[in-house]
């Protein structure tokens, strides 16, 4: 009977992993559809930027205070440290060259250029830690990359200029988000995930804010309603949300199941932009998109066996 209940409730937190999981993939594909019909209405990128930072930040102070009752050691400055430049190159960083990329190119091509982020912390381990890429890894990473060269050309094809720079702003803000992911595995080990990433967050917000204060006057904030909503629903549903959705994911099927099921992204990411901003979907974006897939399905799967 024991055996029985051990069962159950095994099982059903690897369902509840796995539909946590699918949220936060959803959520954080989401965003991306939220930018691009708040940048209808001509908003820029810093102030769109500090408005959703703004609205998420009262969540992650809150868990920051509810933490660190649970906490009563204080961080020492080596961590902190940490959490500082983490949280502003993984976080504050990331974000912002995400969101000058999406002024030029489309959700799809951004979600499928940000999910190569697992090749890039294969390189970046390997450069570091003296990590040896085997010859599937590095058989995996060339469909990622001939999958963007693919989605990258039918965005030639259907937009006028500026593909290339709103790639390259992209492709940066995953190099950030890569080089977050490889300095947070040691910072995390210590102080926890949820601590880690509320203060990281804080950072953040912090740094977006003043921003926008040193950069933008106030007339800036002067915008339709939508632009405000738009902005609400990105706070919530695709930063707050998202992030504690996937720590708890994580907690009930390991970072190796929540990855893999958060490939749903940039299908889901492709289907939105379909839907709500009548993005036209090609065959060279479905084969490129199959693609980018496949390679980080491989990569990821590598990955989790090498852990075990």
């Amino acid at each position: 009977m024991a055996s029985s209940t051990g069962n159950t409730c095994a099982n059903r937190d690897v369902f509840l992993g796995i539909v946590f999981a699918l949220l936060a993939a959803v959520g954080f594909s989401a965003k991306a559809i939220l930018v691009k019909l708040a940048y209808l209405d001509s908003v820029d990128a810093v102030t769109l930027l500090a408005l959703r930072m703004v609205f998420a930040a009262p969540f992650f102070i809150g868990v920051a205070l509810w933490i660190r009752r649970q906490h009563t050691e204080p961080l020492n400055v080596h961590d902190r440290l940490l959490v500082f430049g983490l949280g502003l190159v993984g976080y504050y960083l990331s974000s912002y060259l995400d969101f000058l990329g999406l002024q030029y190119i489309s959700a799809g091509l951004e979600r499928l250029i940000l999910f190569l982020y697992p090749t890039m912390t294969v390189i970046l381990s390997a450069v570091l830690y003296k990590r040896a890429i085997g010859r599937k890894v590095i058989a995996a990473m060339a469909l990622c990359y001939a999958g963007i060269a693919l989605v990258f050309l039918h965005d030639v094809g259907a937009k006028e200029g500026g593909v290339v720079l709103g790639s390259a702003l992209v492709f940066a803000s995953t190099l950030s988000y890569s080089i977050y992911l490889v300095g947070a595995g040691h910072a995390i080990a210590r102080i926890g995930a949820l601590r880690f990433t509320a203060y990281a967050m804080v950072v953040a917000s912090i740094a977006c804010v003043l921003q926008f204060v040193v950069t933008r006057p106030l007339a800036s904030l002067e915008l339709p309603l939508r632009v405000y909503e738009l902005s609400i629903a990105m706070a919530i549903f695709s930063t707050v949300l998202p992030v504690f959705l996937l720590s708890f994911a994580i907690r009930r099927i390991g970072p190796g199941g929540a990855s893999l099921i958060g490939s749903i992204g940039p299908v889901s990411t492709i289907y939105m932009a379909y839907m709500f901003l009548h993005e036209h979907v090609s065959l060279l974006q479905i084969v490129g998109s199959a693609l980018v897939l496949c390679g980080v399905l491989i990569i990821s799967l590598n990955s989790k066996r090498e852990g075990r």
